[in-house]
């Protein structure tokens, strides 16, 4: 495995900024597809606290582009590029006693979301019994804070991976330069007291890195970051939108059996829905009616008793208009016997 290696960033940043590069490599003749992200600035602020937040949050970001294009009708999964970060190198500065607050912090906040492997940086400037103090200390560190690193799962290597495990975190000394060693170009770095070379066991663990990163346990960091830190982070994205308690039995369902009990769940939530405002409008219409009937009960009762008033009133408007008219006929009666009288004539009806 042979890529160009980008030069050492000046440590002037104010936040911290993620760039990620893309490689296609071959590992004994099996190309490979190769994506770096690393971490610009990070530990360079005076106020370190949420230093890590742009790494979880970008590492939660590529977990939600998988469940998008996974929750897509027409998804194509096996030809969709994953970006996920399927495993986190965090360089610890080569102190030689303890891990700072910092690392402590952010190992506990990155373990929980994805695969990580410390590693000591610069180890060459350590003694080997510094080196070995430094491990141990670290690795006590880790147990006495539950922070869980990347386990090892293959049994075929049980003995191996016992000695590997042992021998995390491991020390790597970094090189873009090359050496002559044995008559080979090698990386490696020239002191005046000697050379160490990367790729010697001796002086680091580089050889332990690039096997359990490429050779042996690859896919195992590609699983277990899908079945593992993926899923957690599905369940807890699911559960937000309303995913809970699918399960059939001890059986947990898969995401299109969740999908499809979820839109079951909906469709009867939306037909109660429906039946109740159904329910609800006929009531309200019934109400409606009645008050209708009720109100054109009160205006037919006023109409009658109105009705009957007027018929009242136009009575007695007749009887009185009967007796004036009667009162006008006497009226003029006399009025005319009076006249007759007054020219001295007998009237006879």
């Amino acid at each position: 495995m042979d890529i160009d290696i980008p030069r050492n960033h000046k440590h002037t940043n104010s936040t911290v900024g993620l760039k990620t590069r893309k490689y296609d490599i071959k590992e004994k003749e099996v190309p490979l597809r190769l994506s770096v992200t690393e971490t610009v600035g990070y530990g360079d602020q005076i106020n370190k606290e949420g230093n890590f937040e742009p790494i979880l949050n970008y590492i939660d970001s590529q977990f939600e582009k998988y469940l998008q294009e996974e929750l897509k009708v027409n998804r194509n999964l096996a030809g969709y590029p994953d970006t996920r970060i399927h495993v986190c190198l965090y360089f610890i500065c080569p102190t030689g006693h303890t891990l700072k607050v910092l690392d402590l912090l952010a190992l506990k906040y990155l373990s929980s979301k994805i695969n990580v492997v410390p590693l000591i940086a610069k180890a060459d400037i350590m003694t080997k019994t510094e080196l070995q103090n430094f491990k141990s200390n670290i690795q006590k560190e880790l147990q006495r804070e539950k922070i869980e690193i990347y386990q090892l799962q293959s049994e075929d290597e049980a003995k191996k991976e016992f000695q590997v495990v042992l021998d995390i975190p491991f020390a790597v000394v970094g090189s873009t330069d090359f050496v002559v060693n044995d008559g080979k170009l090698t990386r490696g770095r020239n002191y005046p007291w000697g050379t160490v070379y990367i790729d010697n066991e001796d002086h680091s663990d580089f050889i332990k890195l690039r096997e359990l990163l490429i050779e042996i346990h690859m896919e195992d960091l590609v699983s277990s970051t899908h079945i593992r830190h993926y899923e957690t982070y599905r369940e807890e994205r699911l559960k937000q939108c309303g995913f809970e308690d699918f399960q059939r039995g001890d059986e947990q369902l898969n995401l299109i059996e969740i999908l499809d009990a979820k839109t079951e769940e909906i469709r009867r939530c939306l037909e109660a829905e429906e039946e109740e405002m159904i329910q609800l409008f006929i009531e309200k219409a019934k109400n409606a009616e009645q008050e209708l009937a009720e109100e054109e009960q009160r205006i037919k009762l006023k109409y009658r008793t109105l009705q009957d008033q007027n018929e009242k009133e136009q009575k007695i408007l007749d009887e009185e208009k009967e007796l004036l008219q009667r009162d006008i006929d006497l009226f003029n009666k006399k009025k005319r016997e009076f006249e007759q009288r007054k020219k001295g004539r007998k009237v006879i009806f």
